[in-house]
């Protein structure tokens, strides 16, 4: 009973956010808004992002349904998590106005390319770090988290690799 009136009131609060984000859901950023860990969506519209919010508020109620307590509490608080930064979000959108939608001025492509060949390096000692500390992990959660981690950073070291090869070629483009 206590979870049928939690999940009531987290609806309610959802379908305010709704109601809020209406206005601003087909606004266009000059870039992604969220942490790719919060939202999967890398949309520059709120509005799809507020589609993500609805569709893990689904994944929460069928996890209750199928009482999985142990996916309840993580859903629950991805849910409040990413309806608390597009609430943030809302709140900054008199600022944002300002903001231009235009592409920034291109930088020196070396200079990107010293700074992702740095995040790749960073990213690398990270992985090694989080993977001995696995081996230091006593309890199966501590592990799967450690484990959740060393994923999510190997995954930006991708994306990272991926730029540098894009920065490396674009620097090729130009000087032939």
């Amino acid at each position: 009973m206590k979870s049928a009136l939690l999940l009531q009131q987290l609806e309610e609060k959802l379908e305010q956010l709704a109601e809020a984000v209406a206005p601003h859901s087909n606004n266009r950023t000059p870039r992604a808004r969220f942490d790719a860990q919060l939202f999967h969506s890398h949309s520059t519209r709120l509005g799809d992002y507020l589609l993500e919010v609805k569709e893990s508020m689904v994944m929460l109620k069928q996890s209750v349904a199928c009482q999985r307590t142990d996916r309840v509490a993580w859903m629950a608080e991805r849910v409040l998590l990413q309806m608390s930064a597009l609430q943030r979000e809302l709140a900054t959108q008199s600022l944002r106005k300002n903001e231009a939608v235009a592409v920034p001025v291109s930088e020196n492509l070396y200079e990107k390319l010293a700074k992702h060949q740095d995040y790749e390096r960073r990213l690398q000692t990270m992985i090694a770090d989080r993977e001995s500390q696995l081996g230091l992990c006593e309890t199966l959660i501590q592990q799967q988290n450690m484990q959740r981690e060393i994923a999510a950073l190997e995954g930006r070291l991708q994306r990272c690799l991926h730029a540098t090869r894009r920065i490396e070629r674009a620097i090729e483009k130009r000087e032939h």
